[in-house]
């Protein structure tokens, strides 16, 4: 054989298989190398939502915090509030006791001063009637100046 005849089997051997490869090779491999290309292209659009989702999420997370931060504020404001309102109740409470007890010891002392006046009175017309059983060294009958002893009781 010669060059010449060798060169053109090589070159239709190399035409066969050129022709096998892109009829039976090439189709699988770029099937295959196009269902990866979608594939990653499905990736990353699945990454932008995910980053998408987070974003979202997180703005709904720092508003429900701003919310419940606002929430809590105005709950301890509330609590601040009613337990101001329950000490000036119980300083209220406590006035009004104060002026409870403070009357009842007035009308105590009242009561004890009126019987303190009583015993002074009783005191006093006792020594009333000694003075006056000295004076006139005779003795007095209390029955019979009962009456003028408790006209003189309510004279003092």
């Amino acid at each position: 054989m010669s060059i010449n005849g060798t060169l053109v089997a090589q070159a239709i051997v190399f035409a066969l298989l050129v022709l096998f490869t892109m009829k039976f090779v090439w189709p699988p491999i770029a099937k295959a190398l196009d269902e990866r290309a979608h594939k990653v292209a499905e990736g990353l659009e699945a990454a932008d939502k995910a980053k998408a989702q987070l974003s979202v999420a997180n703005k709904r997370v720092e508003e429900d915090l701003a919310k419940s931060r606002n929430e809590s504020a105005v709950r301890l404001a509330e609590a601040e509030r009613r337990a101001q309102g329950m000490i000036e109740e119980a300083k209220a409470k406590a006035v009004e006791e104060g002026n409870k007890i403070i009357a009842a010891a007035k009308v105590e002392a009242e009561q004890q001063s009126v019987k303190a006046r009583e015993v002074l009175r009783e005191q006093v017309a006792a020594l009333a009637v000694k003075g006056a059983e000295q004076i006139l060294r005779k003795e007095v009958d209390a029955r019979v100046h009962s009456d003028l002893l408790g006209r003189l009781k309510t004279e003092l």
